[in-house]
């Protein structure tokens, strides 16, 4: 049938629960981080966790605001 697919509850759910952790470095504050409510430190590094699910987008924005990543570690659920 249309719309259906042939994975088992399991498979979606592994893929939903996997979780990494980014290390960023050089992040800076611009007229995008400007419409959060805190500043970005110019220097360091920073950690951010990301659902597996959203791993393109966070790449995709650490770049805009001028990033990189030196690492991606996946966690595990005790790890969270």
């Amino acid at each position: 049938m249309f719309g259906q697919t042939t994975l088992g509850a399991s498979s979606v759910s592994s893929s939903a629960s996997r979780v990494f952790r980014f290390e960023v470095v050089g992040l800076r504050q611009s007229a995008e981080t400007d419409k959060n409510k805190f500043d970005i430190r110019r220097s360091g590094t920073v950690f951010l966790t990301v659902p597996y699910s959203r791993m393109n987008e966070e790449m995709q924005r650490i770049n805009r605001l001028g990033g990189k990543i030196v690492n991606i570690s996946p966690l595990s659920a005790e790890q969270n």
